[in-house]
């Protein structure tokens, strides 16, 4: 362990420009066709993974780490969050994922052309916060309500490296269900209704002046981007019955669908095998929080896999706060029956292949991005620690606002006129 904190530490000392490095002895968790790999290295060469293998030579410059046989990963994915977006959720006036047009008015307004990554804060603190634990990536998540439509609008995957951009294409968020009642007229039967009046009207079938149209011309626009298709879309829905009708309407309207949620999903493993959607589950999800989700089982992600269902990971409740946890939801699901290696797929090639990242992403394989993870052990255990974290083989500095919290009431606590904590702050016994 000394000998690890110590290159990482010779490793921290290079300029942020460094780019050549050689990750010597380690097990290399791929996430691809390549598997894991004992005792491999991994060569990275101008931000790009060059070489997987073993008694890989280094260039001259290059900076060598000598993992010592720990786990090292592509950088995990985060789930849907707000990471960037929403800064504190209980202060509304930070929280950018949802629109309120139409609030005051109780009139629903559908905008799918809502894009929340022209919100996207690559300076958030939750940034760091989750990037060095791990979490390189995450899909920003556009939600319904606040007087919106099911249609909650659109996001994209971003990486936490500080970039400002997307890192993939645009996802469109919708919303069905009992909670999404609320929108459709309180009956999730309005739900389908109202969504084949907009591919109707996207197609052309509805007049753009009609008294009955519900979408802008950038709404109808928007909208057929994403029929016969042209792109994914993300719906929020757990019922059975609900996820039965939503593979039909999928089917019959040509629409490209994953699903998050889905607390009854295992119900229709085969049925969503077959259609090649992949669903994005809580583990944890356990006990009805509702009539929708009476069927909820922690056997959800091992029945949906062994049906041959693409499984990922995103949490319920504040995901923004809290993407770090997202590897304990791993671990609890090969607790409950999910094979290993597929649980990792879950934070990293599920995902990116789901999103349209896998040709840079969620893989360790020649021709990649090197944004890579060094575990201190099994990184679905929840005492494994990230040792380092890598964007384009850049060691990023492994500090965030929790970890500078922490080391200022770890100080001791001596007189703040010397340079120590005022006596507000007392370490060790108080009595």
């Amino acid at each position: 362990m000394k000998a690890l904190a110590a290159a990482t530490l010779s490793l921290l000392a290079l300029s942020a420009g460094a780019q050549e490095l050689l990750i010597r002895n380690a097990t290399v968790h791929t996430g691809g066709a390549q598997g894991t790999l004992e005792g491999a290295d991994v060569l990275v060469s101008g931000g790009t993974i060059r070489a997987v293998g073993t008694g890989l030579s280094a260039p001259a410059d290059a900076q060598v780490i000598d993992a010592q046989g720990r786990p090292v990963t592509p950088t995990l994915f985060g789930g849907i969050t707000g990471i960037g977006i929403e800064e504190v959720s209980g202060e509304r006036a930070t929280v950018d994922n949802r629109l309120g047009l139409g609030a005051e008015t109780h009139q629903m307004t559908v905008r799918p052309e809502f894009d929340v990554t022209l919100a996207y804060n690559p300076e958030s603190l939750l940034v760091p916060v989750s990037r060095i634990e791990g979490i390189g990536w995450t899909m920003l998540g556009a939600g319904s309500g606040d007087g919106g439509s099911i249609i909650g609008g659109q996001g994209a995957v971003v990486r936490l490296d500080g970039s400002a951009d997307p890192a993939g294409p645009k996802v469109l968020f919708i919303d069905l269900g009992s909670d999404a009642a609320g929108l459709s007229g309180r009956s999730r039967a309005a739900q389908w209704m109202i969504l084949d009046q907009l591919v109707s009207e996207a197609r052309g079938g509805i007049a753009a002046d009609s008294h009955a149209a519900l979408l802008t011309p950038a709404g109808r626009k928007t909208l057929s981007r994403y029929l016969d298709g042209g792109g994914r879309v993300m719906v929020g829905v757990d019922r059975a019955a609900d996820i039965r009708q939503l593979l039909r309407w999928a089917d019959r309207h040509g629409v490209d669908i994953a699903i998050s949620g889905g607390a009854e999903a295992w119900k229709l493993g085969p049925e969503l095998a077959r259609a090649g959607v992949p669903v994005f589950v809580d583990p944890l999800a356990n006990l009805p929080s509702g009539f929708d989700t009476i069927g909820s089982t922690m056997e959800n992600a091992a029945r949906l896999e062994a049906a041959g269902v693409d499984v990922g990971f995103s949490q319920l409740g504040d995901a923004s706060h809290n993407a770090r946890k997202v590897r304990q939801l791993a671990g609890n699901a090969v607790a409950n029956g999910l094979p290993w290696d597929e649980a990792l797929a879950g934070l990293t090639s599920v995902p990116a292949r789901a999103f349209g990242v896998a040709d840079t992403l969620g893989s360790i394989a020649p021709g990649k991005r090197a944004d890579l993870v060094l575990w201190t052990g099994d990184p679905l255990e929840v005492s494994t620690v990230a040792a380092q974290v890598w964007f384009e083989g850049r060691p990023i500095e492994m500090r965030s606002r929790q970890t500078e919290l922490r080391d200022r009431y770890l100080r001791p606590a001596v007189p703040a006129a010397n340079g120590g904590l005022p006596r507000a702050y007392p370490t060790g016994d108080t009595r």
